[in-house]
């Protein structure tokens, strides 16, 4: 696992028992896999009594650097050693170390799948259908008489979860346009493919 100087800071900032009291470390340690793992988990936990006395910069230091270690450490999945030796260069003392790993391993099949359940691909075009529609009046009842399109793009992903497909309306003008970046696109990439 490798982390960059900041969050590298940030934890020693975090295995310092001095400005982190064994209590206030649980907290931000429960916070950080909360703040991962739950979609709801409302950032009034930073709030917690607990922590009340730290700075507040360094106390989203300190999170945001507990947070990217978690992640890294699901991204890898790192085992224990591998997390027990990146804090120990954090400064981390076996008590602490043991605490993180514990939470670590509670929490590890929940943060592996959602790890897991963020693509890694854009999405694939499969389909495109269109039809005309021509617009008589406008809503302040102003006759046009212009021609639209209304453009439908069916797109799926390799995980097999279902995707909104992608609608848009334009003019024809604006589906020249679209049309022809499309074949400037094609051409590229069949001279790409020729190198």
């Amino acid at each position: 696992m490798e982390l960059s100087e900041y969050v590298q800071s940030g934890l020693q900032i975090l295995a310092d028992s001095g400005c982190f009291s064994p209590s206030a470390y649980t907290v931000l340690l429960q916070t950080a896999f909360q703040s991962l793992l739950n979609a709801q988990a409302d950032q009034v936990a930073l709030d917690h009594p607990v922590l009340k006395h730290i700075d507040p910069t360094v106390l989203k230091h300190c999170h945001a650097a507990a947070a990217t270690c978690i992640l890294e450490a699901g991204k890898h999945k790192a085992d224990k050693s591998a997390i027990s030796t990146c804090l120990e260069d954090c400064k981390f003392d076996r008590e602490r170390i043991e605490q993180f790993c514990t939470e670590y391993q509670k929490n590890k099949d929940t943060l592996e799948l959602i790890l897991g359940s963020i693509g890694r691909c854009p999405l694939h075009l499969t389909d495109a259908s269109w039809r005309l529609e021509y617009q008589i009046k406008t809503n302040q009842l102003h006759k046009t008489y212009r021609p639209a399109y209304l453009v439908t793009l069916n797109v799926e992903n390799n995980d097999s979860r279902s995707h909104p497909d992608v609608s848009f309306s334009c003019t024809m003008e604006q589906l020249q346009d679209l049309v022809g970046k499309l074949k400037d696109a094609a051409k590229s990439l069949e001279r790409a493919s020729q190198m």
